[in-house]
C-alpha cells in the first residue's frame, strides 16, 4: 500500500490549528510535548479527539532508542500498554517497530530525523517522522528476505494500514507517515 498521498483515503488532513486541545505536562523526554486532554486509565483516547505527542530530535543522540522510549510512554498513557492480551501486545510491538524503522530510515537516508509525532484515536495510531531529506522512501523491490538491510519500508508496508509521504512546497525535507490499527 505504498503511497505518496499526504493522507489516507477518506481523511481530509490534519485538524485546523488549535483543534487538538490543551497542553499536558509531565513528559520526561527532552523536546517532548503532548497535546489533548488526558485519557482515563485504560482508554485509547478521549471522546473529544485524538491524543497527540511530539518529540524533537534537535541536538539529541541515540535517536532510535529515544523514539522507542517516547512512544512506549505514550502507549502506556493511551492504554495500549500494559497489554491485556497477546493481540494487544503484538499491536503495541508493531507500533514500536514502525517507529524504529521510520526513525532509522531518516538517520540512514536523510540528514537525520527532526521530529517524531504520534497521534492516537480510538481506531488508529499515526506515526510521523519529519526529516530534511529529499529522497523518496520505498520498499526495496524485489524484496529479498535473506539479505541484510533494506527491509525497513517493506516492514512498514506489511504492518501498517497505509503509509505515505508529505512534502510542503518551498520547504526542504518531508514527513513520512504510517498508520496502524488499534488492538481489538
Amino acid at each position: 500500500m505504498s503511497t505518496t498521498r499526504p493522507y489516507p483515503p477518506g481523511d481530509r488532513g490534519p485538524e485546523p490549528g488549535g483543534a487538538s486541545g490543551a497542553s499536558e505536562g509531565g513528559v520526561a523526554a527532552a523536546g517532548a510535548s503532548a497535546e489533548g486532554a488526558g485519557a482515563p486509565s485504560g482508554a485509547a483516547a478521549p471522546p473529544g479527539g485524538p491524543q497527540v505527542r511530539r518529540l524533537s530530535f534537535e541536538d539529541e543522540s541515540g535517536v532510535v532508542p529515544l523514539a522507542r522510549d517516547f512512544t512506549r510512554q505514550a502507549l502506556y498513557a493511551w492504554g495500549w500498554l500494559p497489554a491485556a492480551s497477546a493481540d494487544q501486545r503484538a499491536a503495541a510491538e508493531d507500533v514500536l517497530l514502525v517507529v524504529s524503522e521510520l526513525v532509522t530510515n531518516a538517520c540512514l537516508h536523510a540528514e537525520g530525523p527532526d521530529q517524531l509525532r504520534i497521534s492516537c484515536d480510538n481506531k488508529v495510531i499515526r506515526v510521523e517522522v519529519a526529516d530534511r531529506g529529499t529522497g523518496q522512501p520505498a520498499p526495496r523491490t524485489p524484496h529479498r528476505a535473506g539479505r541484510p538491510g533494506g527491509h525497513g519500508m517493506f516492514i512498514v508496508q506489511r504492518l501498517c494500514l497505509d503509509w505515505g509521504v508529505v512534502r510542503t512546497p518551498g520547504v526542504s525535507g518531508k514527513t513520512v507517515w504510517a498508520e496502524l490499527g488499534a488492538p481489538a
